[in-house]
């Protein structure tokens, strides 16, 4: 894949990018390493004081930011704008907290020792990033990970090379010294060369499954520790005793945001058979009500999808999935003129066999599904090998027990949509992948957690050996 900036919404090639040759990635990665000696010695003050003038940037240049996001990959630029003020938001949050969250914590050994736990840097951190949420993606790894005294290596998606770009400006502009965080312009297949560099001591990827698992299996073989944010298939559940209006309005916000294209977006719609009719006609009159159209215009809400293949890909997915016998209840077929534009699509009745059931289906196309009860909405929520996150609807308490306890997800919202928080660990189970990001564990997947006993008087006992 070319890197290059190419306009969603009319299929223009705007700007192209040669990729760094051998000799410029290397000079990149020992800026990194050299970078790093010197990064991991500052104190967080210092970092803090840095981080927060990023945040001033992003907030003060956010419509700059906001229409480069919107031109690389098509979100609208109400949403795009959203996205800058959320990455001041975490710049602002590890700023305030990350001396907390850093801090030697004490550990009561007994005797005259003290024993201590440290939270230290580890190194350069390759972040192998998505082109969904540019910014974002980016800054919810960046920030947690500079401040903890590491350094940032960012490979992006070849389509919004701009957006790399960017970031690495604004942390320079912020203060931090050059080659603390670097975008490199690379190909997919520089990646493991990468991994296995001994200068590199870690590695975040948000994307897909395949992806997931080849940077894991290349870090593995190198005992580099990786944390992955994969594909969702997120269930929306609706009990009888949900406000229907409500669920039905931030269904389809949570099915189409970012155009549909987001791995916590509600796919699966799990609706209590007593209120299945009156959920689903509520639901479709909301997806037709959302406005597809220029994402640079005020009051559209639904944008193109990022690329011409994945437009593609979402057309055949429904186009299989209705011969295997599922309804369209609204959308379904590929809207015509230039750009890459898919209408909001809702699909009942949906086989078991058909793509839409169990695949991710990366744009704006829901699924519905009627449960008898809700052991049966557990059951088919948990039919998936993705486990991102889950919305359940209900007034119940037991029954919202029952839910967070029982959905296989790395998170659930009751009576509220999905969403990242930097103050709430983000990540799933089974093949949406491990580890987390953000609040105070995303701040130490990447450090080294070092056990520290300190004697301060004879000891009468020594600590068993291993």
């Amino acid at each position: 894949m070319p890197i290059a900036t190419i306009n969603p919404a009319t299929g223009e090639t705007l700007r192209t990018f040669d990729a760094l040759t051998p000799e410029q990635l290397e000079h990149k990665l020992q800026r990194a390493s050299d970078a790093f000696s010197r990064h991991r010695r500052t104190s967080i003050a210092q970092r803090a004081e840095k981080m927060r003038r990023a945040g001033e940037l992003l907030d003060a240049e956010k419509e700059k930011w906001a229409r480069l996001m919107t031109m690389e990959m098509g979100k609208t630029l109400a949403a795009a704008r959203a996205e800058a003020e959320k990455c001041a938001w975490v710049c602002r949050h590890y700023a305030d907290h990350a001396e907390r969250m850093l801090a030697a914590r004490p550990v009561d050994v007994g005797g005259t020792a003290r024993g201590e736990v440290h939270f230290l840097p580890i190194g350069a951190v390759l972040a192998v990033m998505p082109w969904n949420f540019p910014f974002w993606q980016v800054f919810r790894f960046a920030a947690p990970g500079l401040m903890a005294g590491n350094v940032g290596l960012l490979k992006h998606a070849s389509n919004v090379p701009q957006c790399a770009l960017a970031i690495e400006e604004i942390f320079l502009r912020a203060g931090f010294e050059e080659g603390v965080f670097q975008a490199l312009l690379i190909g997919s297949d520089a990646v493991a060369g990468i991994l296995d560099d001994p200068r590199v001591a870690a590695a975040t990827l948000t994307g897909s499954t395949p992806a997931g698992q080849s940077v894991a299996e290349r870090a593995g073989r190198n005992l580099k520790k990786t944390v992955l944010e994969l594909g969702g298939s997120d269930p929306f559940i609706v009990m009888p005793s949900a406000d229907l209006d409500a669920a039905a309005r931030t269904a389809a916000r949570a099915r189409c945001i970012n155009n549909g294209q987001s791995c916590i977006a509600a796919k699966r719609f799990i609706v209590h058979a007593e209120v299945a009719d009156a959920f689903a006609e509520r639901f479709v009159a909301e997806m037709r009500r959302l406005r597809v159209g220029d994402p640079m215009a005020d009051g559209t809400d639904v944008g193109p999808l990022a690329t011409a293949a994945i437009r593609d890909e979402v057309a055949e997915q429904v186009r299989a999935s209705v011969k295997a016998g599922a309804r369209v209840l609204t959308g379904g077929e590929p809207m015509e003129g230039p750009g890459f534009f898919y209408p909001p699509t809702v699909l009942s009745e949906v086989p078991e066999d058909a793509p839409a059931y169990h695949e991710e289906v990366f744009g704006p196309v829901a699924t519905i599904f009627r449960a008898a009860g809700i052991d049966e909405a557990i059951a088919l929520a948990n039919d998936s090998v993705f486990g991102l996150g889950s919305s359940v609807w209900t007034r119940d308490e037991d029954e919202r027990r029952r839910f967070v306890d029982e959905i296989e997800a790395g998170m659930t919202y009751v009576n509220a949509m999905v969403a990242s928080d930097p103050r709430l660990p983000f990540g799933g189970v089974k093949q949406s992948g491990y580890g987390r990001e953000l609040g105070e564990f995303g701040i130490h997947e990447f450090v080294n957690i070092k056990s520290v006993w300190i004697e301060d008087g004879a000891p009468e006992t020594l600590p068993d050996a291993e």
